[in-house]
């Protein structure tokens, strides 16, 4: 036969062709596996950030109730041993008597006053604040005014008292709530009368800065 003539197309065999039909339906199958695979693990990792978010949040809330019964404990002992100062002043008002309840019984007490009028500080004696540390001093810084006058007297008071068996110690700036009065011919007196805090803390320098802010004037 001559080279001319057209070739016929070869004939496609049976075997070949179900070989291949086979790899597809395998290739295709294996490609589902794999989707299913990766759609289980992605379950699997979104169970385990749920659980391990859920765990973490119960976590949180536990701790935040430990840390909230920590302050309520810290606050309620804090409140327990704390003690204010308080005094009410004697009928005649010739002292002022501190007070303390059971539960904190006073130590014992110190009394500074402002420097300007030079008495230094006083430690108490069965609980009291004289009128006597300090008449003289507040008469002549009123001499000369009305008979009657009130006004207040700023003292650092550090006082330590007891809370059980430990002792604890508390200072402020007080108010002490004064009253001159009388004249000729029998003179005339300070009554004292009151005790309300000022500020918490304090020392020298601060006192007698509120000093210089409430002193009696000068008579003009």
């Amino acid at each position: 036969m001559s080279d001319d003539m057209p070739k016929t197309p070869p004939q496609h065999d049976p075997a070949i062709q179900v070989a291949a039909t086979e790899a597809v339906a395998k290739a295709e199958a294996a490609a589902t596996r794999r989707r299913w695979i990766n759609l289980g693990e992605f379950i699997a990792v979104a169970g385990l950030l749920i659980a391990g978010g859920s765990l973490y949040l119960n976590w949180s809330d536990h701790r935040a109730d430990q840390a909230d019964k920590q302050v309520a404990a810290v606050k309620a002992q804090r409140d327990s041993s704390r003690f204010d100062i308080r005094a009410v002043p004697t009928s005649n008002g010739a002292a002022l008597l501190l007070q303390h309840d059971d539960r904190h019984p006073i130590r014992d007490a110190s009394v500074t006053f402002p420097s300007e009028l030079g008495i230094g500080s006083k430690d108490t004696v069965g609980d009291t604040i004289e009128r006597g540390w300090f008449e003289h001093e507040m008469l002549k810084a009123t001499d000369g005014a009305a008979e009657k006058r009130t006004g207040r007297l700023p003292v650092l008071i550090t006082l330590t008292y007891w809370d059980g068996d430990t002792p604890r110690k508390t200072r402020g700036i007080y108010d002490i709530g004064w009253k001159a009065e009388g004249g000729f011919p029998f003179g005339r007196s300070l009554k004292l009368e009151s005790l309300h805090l000022h500020e918490l803390g304090g020392a020298q320098a601060r006192l007698d800065a509120v000093w210089a802010s409430v002193k009696p004037k000068p008579k003009p």
